[in-house]
């Protein structure tokens, strides 16, 4: 059998294996459902998008792991180790990287509804910059940073009108998008002209983000350009230069072996290329480069396992395999119809060919982690089933819907597994009660 990446595998007793350890004997000790978490694979992307950012674009340049993706204070001191700068889209997240001991500094405040108390908050713990979405914000920012006596650093975030090819849900680059200052309208004009006239704010460049799980090979060169004949176009009109241009993030991951395979690295190499060379056709002074690769460094890190509770057959329909979490502990395939691989942890010498619908446990119909898959014959209750590519988006959308307990995640350093996360307990659901 092939896997899906170099950190699982199959050992001489047929069982699963993930950053080196035996799956069955990993939810023997943990229990089901687990999420598992290479952080060895985590280290290594970081590592890798440092080093070209280092050496692909100007001084000053960053990736900014997207904390959406995944977000613990674990998590966030791996980035702090790693040298990696972090956006952020709510006060959890910002109050995480700081428990964490994060340096602020290098953080980016995202989202389209900051409340005034989010940006005082985060004035309060000294966060890097705002990416500010729209007119509203940025008075609220002014107001805020004068009663602080402050100069707050922003980027402005713009809407290119470039189409990604992605998950409708997931599309943020068009024109029509709930996100940014449409530049194609003249709004983009509008927030760079006002922004520019206010006393308390220091305006550093813009930013967009065109989508998720992209895999087209021109949608950022497409956005880069986009992005720097505006921000020429702002230096020749309001005699402002930008210093600073993100470009978002969205790189795609193969969840299963029908998906294309990208080296998110030989992609930065090609946005480089043609960044330097849009840069010098406007003769314009290359800013400091960023982007948000999120679910590009942990999706492959992550593994959830499931333990199977009943295997119902309606002959001649289908074969449901029910397992004991769901849409709770990941809802991407209720919500996204997004494919996963699933396979039998303890059957790994069995072939996978029975078509089979895997349903979670929770009270709805829709509850199910994937349709069609593949799955030995002989599953049954008692079974392991793991699910590949989890690391994002799955703890940080999950609920307790039904009022079922969270997963704990299992951090894996060097084969040692250690639990960053405890498991849910029935105290945490009357935590909020008065």
């Amino acid at each position: 059998m092939t896997y899906l990446c170099d950190n699982i595998g199959k050992n001489t007793e047929g069982h699963l294996t993930f950053a080196g350890l035996d799956t069955v004997e990993l939810a023997k000790a943990f229990g089901t459902p687990l999420y598992l978490l290479d952080e060895n694979k985590i280290r290594a992307h970081c590592k890798a998008f440092r080093s070209a950012f280092e050496t692909l674009f100007p001084a000053g340049s960053l990736p900014l792991y997207a904390g959406k993706a995944n977000a613990f204070t674990g998590l966030y001191k791996i980035l702090k180790e790693e040298g990696m700068g972090i956006d952020v889209v709510s006060p959890g997240e910002l109050y995480l990287a700081n428990r964490a001991a994060f340096d602020l500094s290098h953080t980016f405040f995202h989202g389209n509804n900051k409340t005034d108390a989010d940006i005082d908050y985060a004035m309060e713990l000294g966060v890097g910059y705002f990416v500010a979405d729209n007119l509203e914000e940025i008075e609220a920012i002014e107001e805020i940073a004068a009663k602080r006596n402050i100069k707050q650093k922003v980027l402005l975030r713009l809407t290119p009108g470039i189409d990604p090819h992605t998950y409708e849900a997931v599309n943020t680059g068009r024109v029509d998008s709930k996100f940014g200052s449409a530049i194609a309208t003249g709004q983009a004009d509008e927030i760079t002209a006002l922004t520019l006239q206010k006393e308390h704010i220091e305006l550093c460049g813009f930013h967009c983000h065109v989508g998720s799980q992209v895999f087209y090979e021109d949608v950022f060169e497409r956005a880069l350009d986009v992005m720097l004949d505006f921000a020429a176009k702002v230096r020749d009109t309001l005699g402002f230069t930008a210093s600073m241009l993100d470009l978002g993030g969205g790189f795609g991951v193969p969840y299963t072996e029908k998906d294309p395979k990208i080296d998110p690295i030989e992609r930065l190499a090609s946005i480089a290329e043609r960044f330097h060379k849009t840069c010098k056709a406007l003769f314009f002074p290359e800013p400091a480069f960023f982007m948000e690769p999120g679910r590009s460094i942990v999706a492959d890190a992550g593994m959830t396992l499931y333990t199977v509770g009943s295997v119902k057959e309606i002959p001649g329909y289908k074969t449901y395999v029910s397992v004991d979490g769901g849409m709770a502990d990941n809802p991407r395939y209720a919500l996204y119809r997004s494919p996963y691989t699933c396979l039998v942890a303890n059957k790994q010498n069995e072939a996978h060919e029975k078509l089979v619908t895997v349903a979670g446990r929770c009270c709805e119909s829709g509850d199910l982690i994937q349709e069609n898959v593949p799955l030995p014959a002989s599953t049954k209750k008692g079974d392991l089933l793991a699910v590949c590519t989890t690391g994002a988006y799955n703890d940080s959308m999950a609920s307790d819907y039904n009022k079922l307990l969270r997963p704990p995640i299992v951090l894996i350093k060097n084969k040692i597994p250690r639990l960053a996360l405890r498991r849910g307990r029935f105290e945490d659901l009357v935590g909020r009660e008065g």
